[in-house]
């Protein structure tokens, strides 16, 4: 992690075109920026772990981060994969409780975090940051009920192939660094690599999907579709 030296000019644009903070007004922006830093980090670096204190809210500028849980058999559970733009770690920041799960860079990245203390006094001081902050825990929770209902009504299989549709060619055709593995789509969908293996076979019999030393192609998206 290395800290990088930025412009009030830039910190100012970034609350902005924040969902958090962009209905604010000039005086809480910059009063928030004043606890702003910028962080890079390079691919596979932790950004912090399940447990640890809050180091406050984080914002990517570039690269993308994943968000994981860790099984009591050391099996890893992928929550979410955020890309620039994202903002994560809101909840530790505004209960006062550690963080709830690990983040780790999936590329080399540049992340930008609030102080917590920060953003809590600006919470109790200015109402309309604290009606924005709701809005956004409940975007948030919302996306969590539908994971929670992918994991109960979809076998693995369909979730592979909702996975599939929604990854971009590169991550399922790229370059062996930068393609997805069937751990990592394993992890995504809280599963293991053997039940991935099985499905891919399953979707590929269908005539959904070709896997080829460990590519995937979409061969007929109307198949494809059909088991999501």
């Amino acid at each position: 992690m290395q800290l990088i030296r930025t412009s009030d000019e830039e910190k100012i644009n970034v609350l902005e075109g924040n969902p958090y903070f962009s209905d604010l007004n000039p005086e809480i922006i910059a009063e928030v920026k004043a606890g702003m830093r910028l962080y890079r980090y390079e691919k596979s670096e932790a950004v912090f772990w399940e447990g640890d204190e809050s180091p406050g809210l984080h914002m990517i500028r570039q690269g993308s981060v994943k968000l994981f849980k860790i099984s009591p058999q050391g099996r890893e559970l992928v929550i979410k994969v955020l890309d620039k733009g994202a903002t994560f770690n809101e909840v530790p920041v505004f209960d006062h409780q550690p963080n709830p799960v690990n983040v780790t860079t999936v590329e080399d990245s540049e992340i930008w975090v609030i102080e917590p203390d920060l953003l809590r006094r600006c919470i109790a001081q200015y109402p309309e940051l604290a009606q924005s902050v709701i809005h956004n825990l409940c975007v948030n929770l919302r996306m969590l009920l539908g994971t929670v209902e992918e994991l109960s009504f979809y076998q693995v299989t369909n979730r592979l192939a909702r996975l599939i549709r929604k990854l971009p060619a590169e991550q399922l055709q790229g370059s062996k660094e930068g393609r997805l593995t069937q751990d990592d789509l394993a992890a995504r969908l809280g599963t293991v690599r053997e039940v991935v293996a099985r499905s891919l076979k399953e979707l590929e019999r269908s005539g959904a999907i070709d896997v080829d030393r460990g590519q995937i192609r979409v061969v007929d998206k109307e198949r494809l579709v059909d088991w999501t």
